[in-house]
């Protein structure tokens, strides 16, 4: 499996956010769905290691989130849905380090950022459009070696033609073996890309549903 989860537990104060006893995807492309504030971006924060959770979460079948985390986070990474970075710092910056911290091939950033638009990498973040900076975070989702994409809310504040260019990269990095976790309020399938599942995220667990 590439990516396992049991007995996840996961609370905000006392308030229980995520309670499931497992899941398990292999490699693929999956639609994760769930109504605002059903808990996907915590979700997805849990498994990209940004917060605490009890329970286990497994990756490839040899990292444990908690026992191998830098190995762990090497291969697993994530585009949040609405990022916020400081003001001072500069797309170059942001992304010369996390490729530094990713162990990225030489010239994946220029490829990266070529492919994706990124024609302001020396224009701080403080006089950035919200698309602008939407478009660095999902550069840096695909910086590395990662088994693992989590995209949140990909398709906000990007105009079509950017769309197009991430599925374009979706797609060649799918090909060469990664799995994707995607959500979105709009369907995939219009982008030309094939889902291989899909799951709701009701009453804090993950239940499989129909893509159709």
């Amino acid at each position: 499996m590439v990516l396992e989860i049991s007995q996840l537990s996961q609370y905000y104060g006392s308030h229980q956010v995520l309670d499931i006893p497992s899941w398990e995807i292999e490699y693929g492309i999956y639609w994760i769905q769930g109504e605002n504030g059903a808990g996907k971006s915590t979700l997805f924060r849990t498994l990209s290691g940004m917060l605490p959770y009890s329970g286990k979460v497994m990756l490839n079948g040899n990292y444990d989130l908690k026992k191998q985390s830098v190995e762990y986070l090497l291969r697993l990474n994530i585009g949040e849905a609405e990022p916020v970075y400081p003001s001072f710092l500069t797309p170059h910056d942001l992304l010369s380090f996390v490729a530094e911290a990713k162990n990225s091939p030489a010239g994946q950033v220029g490829i990266l950022t070529e492919a994706l638009g990124i024609h302001y990498l020396k224009q701080p973040f403080g006089s950035c459009s919200s698309g602008m900076v939407k478009k660095v975070s999902l550069a840096l989702a695909f910086l590395g070696n990662p088994s693992v994409i989590i995209l949140d809310e990909p398709l906000i504040t990007i105009d079509k033609d950017a769309r197009a260019a991430l599925f374009e990269v979706v797609k060649t990095y799918y090909a060469n073996g990664v799995t994707f976790l995607l959500s979105s309020h709009q369907t995939f399938e219009q982008e030309g890309l094939s889902i291989s599942g899909a799951y709701a995220l009701r009453n804090k667990t993950l239940s499989a549903i129909s893509v159709i």
